[in-house]
Parts: C-alpha cells; sequence; structure tokens
C-alpha cells in the first residue's frame, strides 16, 4: 500500500455487503461521520446504465448502476479536505434531488457504507485512504427479510419489483460477498467489524490483514 499522503487529514473505513445486511445501522453504531455511497447511484436517464438479463428494465444491483468515480472523489475529498458536497439520491424516483454538505469536523476516520463499496477499495488502498474494508455477512434468509421490510416501509420500489429482486438477491447472496471478499474487504458479523471499526479509530492498535485484492 502507498504511504498517505502528507495533507491526509482523515481516512475512510469502507463498509459494504449485501443489500439489507444491516450496513447503515451498523454505521450509525460505529459513532463516527458517514458518507452514504447509495447517493452515487447514477440517475434513470444516464445513458450507461446497465440492463437487467431480460431487458426489462435497469439492473440496479449491478456496479455499472453507480458512479465509482465520482463516489472516489468525494472519499478522496473528505481524506484531504475534511468536507465534501455530496448527492441527494432518492431511490423511489431513480435521480438526484439536491446536494448536502458533509463535514467530518475533524474526525480522523469515517465511514462509507454501501452495496458497491467494494468496487473503490482497491483504489482506496492505492492512494493511502483506507483504514479499513469490510463486508457484512450474514444468513440469506435473514438478510431478505430485513431488505423487503426495509424496502417496502421506505417505498424504494412496486411490491412486485422488490419480490422479484429480494427472491434473486438472496439466491445470489453468498457470491455477492465472495465477490466484495475478492475486492479486498473482510468479512465478518456485526460485532467483529465494530471491533475494527475501534481498532481503526485508535491508531496504537493494529489491524488485522486485510484480504489482498484478487
Amino acid at each position: 500500500m502507498s504511504s498517505s499522503p502528507v495533507s491526509l487529514r482523515s481516512r475512510v473505513i469502507l463498509l459494504t455487503g449485501p443489500s439489507g445486511s444491516g450496513k447503515s445501522s451498523l454505521a450509525t453504531r460505529a459513532r463516527l461521520p458517514v458518507l452514504a455511497l447509495d447517493d452515487f447511484y447514477k440517475a434513470c436517464d444516464d445513458p450507461s446504465l446497465p440492463a437487467l438479463p431480460s431487458g426489462a428494465g435497469t439492473d440496479w444491483d449491478a456496479p455499472g448502476s453507480w458512479n465509482a468515480d465520482a463516489a472516489l472523489a468525494a472519499v478522496a475529498a473528505l481524506c484531504a479536505d475534511g468536507a465534501a458536497d455530496t448527492p441527494v439520491y432518492d431511490i423511489a424516483t431513480s435521480s438526484v434531488t439536491g446536494r448536502t454538505r458533509l463535514d467530518l469536523g475533524g474526525a480522523p476516520v469515517f465511514v462509507a457504507e454501501g452495496i458497491f463499496a467494494a468496487e473503490i477499495a482497491g483504489r482506496c488502498r492505492e492512494l493511502g485512504l483506507l483504514a479499513d474494508a469490510l463486508c457484512l455477512r450474514g444468513r440469506p434468509t435473514t438478510t431478505a427479510r430485513r431488505r423487503f421490510v426495509r424496502d417496502l416501509r421506505e417505498g424504494r420500489k412496486s411490491v412486485p419489483f422488490l419480490v422479484r429482486r429480494g427472491w434473486n438477491l438472496m439466491r445470489a447472496e453468498r457470491a455477492i460477498v465472495a465477490r466484495q471478499t475478492a475486492l479486498g474487504c473482510h468479512p465478518c458479523g456485526r460485532d467483529e467489524a465494530l471491533e475494527r471499526i475501534a481498532a481503526a479509530v485508535t491508531p496504537a492498535t493494529p489491524l488485522p490483514r486485510v484480504p489482498a485484492e484478487a
């Protein structure tokens, strides 16, 4: 890993995992500033959006539906400057509805969480921005239940869409975790994730080795 830039003010903990794995609630429990990486989804009129294999709509679970370059730029700005302007994204309408200012308030570590966080793990490591990279994992059935309840409560998409997506994601969950692990994220449960986050905040405590990129 390259050395951290001289002007670095903070480092990032990337937190990923299947949709519904508990990333947002764990990030809140960590009591650190949080960058919501799901706000970097592309808008529904973006011509580069990937289509479902059936051709019936956009594949919002494919990395191509997410703007990795913009997300990385925001992470880099937060690490260097301690603040950054970020988009506000509405999943129900698949559109950016505004901008907001995230200020780390001098925090030496912050969490960037989202289902595509692993996609920028390698570049964050190369730039010296990475404090840790974690992938939450659990039982696929539990993840599916949490995801459906959350998406239904928040009115993210139609019920038929949520049922189809939920079934497909439950079947693919182990493959999703395997991919995120291969991209450099450490697979773990909630308790271990909190321990590693606490270790990252305490410079004197060495972090367990993060798996290298595949």
